[in-house]
């Protein structure tokens, strides 16, 4: 198959981790190539269910090579009880499936307790921050203080680079945050605990990357998060800290030159967002609470109750243009099996104005969703594998949303499990 990104349309949550894992055995190497804990993958499958939070979907996929590439940042205890989980249920994980960047940034104990203490000291102001310790790494990943994977095999480089960011951690956070200096030899013991065990999975990715490009073998990109969440194009500052973009791809892979040829861009049939900021159109009281909890919203990696709204046709059509979507995925329609009608937020209202576009980030908490309203299909669509066996005002609802966004919706998920799925 040609090289595929899977990334998300809108503020993440969209249901990426169930086509990931639908499309990773077609592909030979499946790569993460930013984020980092802070997000989760649910994927339903033969082993059973499972929040993935840093290691690929293709995981499952037994002939798949699976790679954390140089733009991802790794919790190295988070993902050693990430691997003994999934060997709990029978899923095989060695060197040989998978692979870790020797680029890639090694999250500390430090950074989360950072990323609580500047929740803490914005009070009302904060992003809600999963509190996993992303934007504290990636900051210093920019302020070059970090300490890549590929420093678990050169110990002096290791040590020299660790004495250099306690001690510029210490000033920071003795002086910034009132809190205790953190000690050299405890981080130093923490690392080898946690890292040294993932030695043999540390690698070139570029080698690997074009090892693979050279055979003519297939690779899929896996996005964290959603394109509203971009660093640069989202709801700045409440977005994550890196890009998940499908242009990011060849460079947060690990290899520059390779190149993506087609996006398929997620979305869900309604809205969800986990976070602070914006979120026009959110819904409260018992609509809300209704969709809520049939549609199961609740983060994969924090638990929090998702907020909820009805599809957004502004803000996904701008996230498509941002992933330069050549297919889109519509997940959860099974969700709304329940509802008479189903409202679609067509544009915004600001100032008076109706809008089609999606605005700078302090207009949104101006605008007001106008909608259109569609009659609903009120039956259980669970059981369909085909398009014809949807009925029509499923159908016309896919339609509409095809039509609005202006990128066409080639597949329909209704239920999670990876065959609950219609190819159009």
């Amino acid at each position: 198959m040609a090289n595929t990104a899977i990334v998300g349309i809108n503020w993440g949550d969209e249901g990426k981790g169930r086509m990931v894992d639908y499309f990773a055995g077609r592909f030979d190497v499946v790569v993460r190539y930013q984020g980092g804990n802070n997000a989760g993958h649910t994927v339903i499958n033969e082993y059973g269910k499972f929040a993935l939070n840093l290691l690929p979907s293709g995981i499952f996929h037994r002939e798949a090579v699976n790679l954390l590439g140089a733009g991802v940042v790794i919790d190295l205890k988070h993902i050693d009880g990430e691997i003994g989980r999934l060997r709990d249920k029978g899923v095989e994980i060695t060197p040989e499936n998978l692979k870790i960047s020797d680029r890639a940034i090694m999250v500390l104990p430090i950074h989360p307790d950072q990323d609580k203490w500047e929740e803490q000291r914005l009070g009302k102001d904060h992003f809600g921050s999963t509190l996993r310790g992303i934007s504290p790494i990636y900051g210093d990943k920019y302020m070059k203080k970090a300490i890549q994977m590929g420093d678990l095999k050169h110990p002096a480089t290791l040590e020299k680079h660790l004495k250099r960011l306690i001690d510029w951690k210490n000033d920071t956070i003795v002086q910034g945050y009132g809190q205790e200096k953190i000690d050299f030899d405890e981080t130093l013991q923490w690392i080898h605990e946690w890292g040294d065990k993932l030695i043999p999975h540390i690698c070139d990715a570029g080698e690997l990357l074009q090892g693979a490009v050279d055979a003519g073998k297939s690779v899929m990109f896996e996005a964290q998060l959603g394109a509203l969440r971009d660093i640069q194009y989202g709801i700045y500052p409440f977005t994550s800290s890196s890009s998940p973009l499908a242009a990011e791809a060849p460079v947060g892979c690990g290899l520059p030159s390779i190149k993506v040829d087609e996006v398929i861009g997620v979305t869900k049939a309604y809205s969800t967002c986990v976070g602070e900021g914006p979120f026009v159109g959110e819904l409260d009281g018992n609509v809300a609470h209704d969709l809520r909890e049939a549609g199961a919203e609740y983060g994969a990696a924090t638990g929090r109750p998702r907020r909820v709204a009805w599809m957004d046709i502004p803000a996904t059509r701008y996230g498509t243009r941002l992933q330069g979507a050549t297919a889109l995925a519509l997940t959860k329609m099974d969700v709304l099996s329940y509802l008479d009608e189903i409202p679609v937020c067509v544009a915004y209202e600001l100032n008076g104005e109706r809008i089609d576009r999606f605005p700078y980030t302090p207009d949104l908490y101006d605008c007001k969703p106008v909608y259109e309203t569609l009659p609903g299909w009120k039956c259980d669509i669970t059981g369909c594998r085909t398009w014809e066996e949807l009925p029509q005002a499923a159908r016309d609802y896919v339609e509409f949303i095809e039509k609005r966004v202006g990128c066409a919706i080639k597949y329909v998920s209704v239920g999670a499990e990876r065959e609950a799925l219609i190819i159009r």
